[in-house]
Order: structure tokens, then C-alpha cells, then sequence
């Protein structure tokens, strides 16, 4: 069973780079936007899981290449270890507070990707990070995990403990999902 990854994007606008290993919890994450890598910190932190990024871009234009980039090779290396012939758990569902703010982050590896993205933030940055490509990035990364993922913030008043609230809970659902509960391919079609 292959338990690491690793992954490089380059185009004209992006440099990305990431690897994924399951069996390690020690990340290094250099994005060149902060919030960002305190979000992906977070994230790794919480599923238990080792990440290196690193990860360039056009942000003299604004954050969304990047971002997005980042979302899209992030998807495509947990897809390399996410799909493999054997019975992961699959579904998860974890509600994670963080002060005032409430987020629920269900998801199904089911190699049908949608998303469903529920947050209204109250402000346009946080710091230097432009909160309106969050939707960028976890759309990609849906897309190209082909996981079913649902983000619902229930309540809160500030942009930065709903979105680590998410980010957290997605951590804890990949952790909870990712576990190996049977031989088999976690479907009554036999398949994913």
C-alpha cells in the first residue's frame, strides 16, 4: 500500500510542490501567503499527517493562480493515496468549534467530487490573504481528490476562527476517514 506522495504543478503563473506522507506528522509548509500555510499547518496537524509544500506564484497580481494551484496538486496527490484497493473507513463528519465560531466539515471518499460550501465571511482579508479564494482552493481540491466534501459554517463572527474552524474539522475528518477498516473497497458496488 503506498502511503506517500509527491507532486509538482508548474505553469506559467505557479511553482507547486507537495508531499504527502501518512506516516509521518511533521509538516514544512512555505506557500508565500501565511494564513494559508497556517490553514494547511493546521489541517496536516489535525489528520495526522506530514506535508511539504512549496509553493510560488504570481501574487503580484493577486492570490487566486496560487491558491488555486495549490488546491489542484493538493487533490490530485491525496487521489494517488486515497484510491487504492483497499477498505478505508471513507466517510467522516466532525463539528469543531473555535470560540464563537461552529464548523462542520462532512466528507465521502467516494470518487464522485462535489463540494458544498456554506460561509459567508464578514471581510475581504485576513492579514494579506484574500478570503474569497478559500472557495478556490477547497472547490479544487474537491475536484481533484474526487472526495464529496461539505463545509457548513453553522455560526461565528470572525473570518479567521470559522475558516481554521473548517480547516481543523477537515484534518479530523481525513484522519477519521482515512483509517483502514477492512480488506475490502469500502462500496456495495465493490468499487469506487
Amino acid at each position: 500500500m503506498k502511503t506517500n506522495t509527491t507532486l509538482t504543478r508548474k505553469t506559467k503563473e505557479t511553482n507547486v510542490s507537495i508531499t504527502i506522507d501518512l506516516n509521518n506528522n511533521d509538516s514544512s509548509i512555505q506557500t508565500s501567503i501565511p494564513f494559508l500555510d497556517h490553514m494547511l499547518t493546521a489541517f496536516a496537524y489535525y489528520a495526522n499527517l506530514s506535508l511539504t509544500i512549496r509553493a510560488s506564484g504570481d501574487t503580484e497580481i493577486d492570490q487566486h493562480h496560487l491558491v488555486e494551484d495549490i488546491g489542484i496538486t493538493l487533490g490530485r496527490a491525496f487521489q494517488e493515496l486515497i484510491y487504492q484497493d483497499i477498505g478505508r473507513k471513507r466517510f467522516a463528519s466532525i463539528t469543531i468549534p473555535m470560540d464563537e465560531a461552529l464548523s462542520q466539515v462532512t466528507l465521502d471518499f467516494s470518487n464522485r467530487p462535489y463540494l458544498i460550501f456554506n460561509d459567508q465571511p464578514k471581510n475581504e482579508f485576513i492579514g494579506t490573504y484574500q478570503v474569497n479564494n478559500t472557495k478556490e482552493f477547497f472547490y479544487a481540491f474537491s475536484i481533484e481528490s474526487r472526495i464529496t466534501l461539505h463545509i457548513n459554517v453553522i455560526y461565528g463572527e470572525n473570518d479567521h476562527h470559522m475558516i481554521e474552524s473548517y480547516f481543523k474539522a477537515l484534518g479530523l475528518a481525513f484522519k477519521e476517514a482515512l483509517t483502514i477498516t477492512t480488506e475490502n473497497v469500502t462500496s456495495t458496488k465493490g468499487a469506487l
